[in-house]
């Protein structure tokens, strides 16, 4: 008997199987056909969902990181939360939490060399949203006397850049000292891009640090 499921279902169905496939064998060495095999679909099912395997990809890297964005969003708009410590916690709020298994895997797809392409569109889609959002709690820093600066969308285009890359560990094989280090230097800098009095974000290094080691 054929069975028919709700079109969110049988999305994330496929998207649940190719997330595995991907971190198995890679984006490139995935098919069509092997997505097909796994949720146990004819073709004309996975192609009334999505177009082709990279809008596959795209749908994925889209699941995972509309997550994050709404977690680091809730943070953002938290008013409760000191401007100096919300902008912290919403820069830890935008790790990907591989506690669970999707980060996990979406953390191994990325960082895997087949899986190039996936890396650079989940790049652009952080470094177009992620921006946005810190510079909206910068500028209310600004209102309020806290930060000094004409350019609150570039500081936090700065520091992203400067997180994403020097603290990325598939990069860079920092030993707990250096990686010390780099955060001492990126809360030093970023005191300086936001016109903060010196020593005003020192207090957050700890937790800089403790998120750096998950």
């Amino acid at each position: 008997m054929r069975i028919v499921k709700e079109a969110d279902v049988r999305k994330n169905e496929i998207l649940d199987a190719a997330g595995i496939l991907f971190s198995k064998k890679g984006y490139e060495n995935t098919s069509v056909s092997d997505i097909m095999n796994a949720v146990g679909i004819a073709k004309g099912t996975l192609y009334h969902h999505f177009k082709s395997k990279e809008d596959i990809m795209d749908a994925l890297i889209k699941r995972e990181t509309d997550v994050i964005f709404l977690r680091a969003k809730k943070t953002a708009d938290d008013k409760s939360i000191p401007v100096k410590e919300r902008i912290i916690r919403t820069i830890l709020a935008f790790h990907v939490d591989t506690e669970h298994m999707e980060g996990q895997r979406m953390m191994e797809q990325l960082h895997k060399p087949q899986n190039t392409l996936m890396h650079e569109k989940t790049k652009k889609i952080v470094f177009q949203g992620v921006p946005p959002i810190l510079a909206g709690i910068v500028m209310e820093g600004v209102q309020q006397g806290i930060f000094e600066t004409s350019y609150p969308l570039e500081c936090m285009e700065m520091a992203l850049c400067y997180l994403d890359v020097m603290l990325d560990d598939n990069l860079f094989e920092l030993t707990q000292a250096q990686c010390q280090d780099k955060i001492q230097a990126f809360l030093y800098h970023l005191e300086r891009l936001l016109g903060t009095g010196k020593g005003e974000l020192a207090s957050f290094e700890k937790a800089l640090a403790g998120r750096q080691a998950e």
